[in-house]
């Protein structure tokens, strides 16, 4: 599967894929406000429900090549806190490549986001996945915002309808990047 960063490592995280078994762990997610909105998910569905779209479309994406998320475990704990990974998007019809990351809310602001970015960035470029990449972004969330800013990421553009949402485009291209180590990031 490309674009997967299973058996990837940071100084606090493992990466692995999603499995059945995670459902229970990972519907926390869709039980905060504003979550299901800045995923561009249906905001009327349960937790539940929500929950299983999500990994309908995680696994249709390790099916189809489409990259995917990875679950990030913390090394320490062995407990899972989010997921990170990179995403083939078509936006305004052109394919692009995405990092995409979403964080259980107990660790949320711990830095987990920015470290699992940076390091689908430099994974990204050092296997010559893309000549750019960016981060999808509901224009509401600003937290998400500072993490691509944080990832060496500046806002492209807007759009004021992207799957039924406003978002703002952020990238960093390879020319732009420099490898960097990727540490607790908080």
């Amino acid at each position: 599967m490309k674009y997967i960063l299973e058996g990837q490592e940071t100084e606090r995280l493992l990466f692995r894929l999603l499995k059945p078994e995670d459902f229970d762990n990972w519907i926390y997610l869709f039980q905060e406000n504003n979550v299901a909105k800045f995923l561009g998910l249906d905001t009327s569905l349960t937790g539940n429900e929500l929950c299983e779209l999500w990994f309908k479309k995680v696994f249709d994406r390790y099916e189809n090549d489409l990259g995917g998320m990875n679950v990030l475990i913390d090394k320490k704990t062995k407990r899972l806190v989010g997921q990170c990974g990179l995403l083939v998007q078509t936006v305004e019809n052109i394919d692009r490549l995405e990092i995409g990351y979403s964080i259980l809310p107990e660790f949320w602001n711990k830095g987990y986001a920015t470290e699992s970015s940076i390091k689908c960035k430099n994974y990204a470029f050092e296997n010559d996945f893309a000549n750019s990449l960016i981060s999808i972004i509901h224009v509401d969330n600003i937290s998400s915002e500072k993490v691509a800013l944080k990832n060496g990421m500046n806002l492209e553009k807007k759009i004021n309808s992207y799957k039924g949402n406003p978002v703002n485009i952020f990238r960093i291209d390879k020319l732009n990047w420099k490898i960097e180590p990727v540490y607790n990031s908080v």
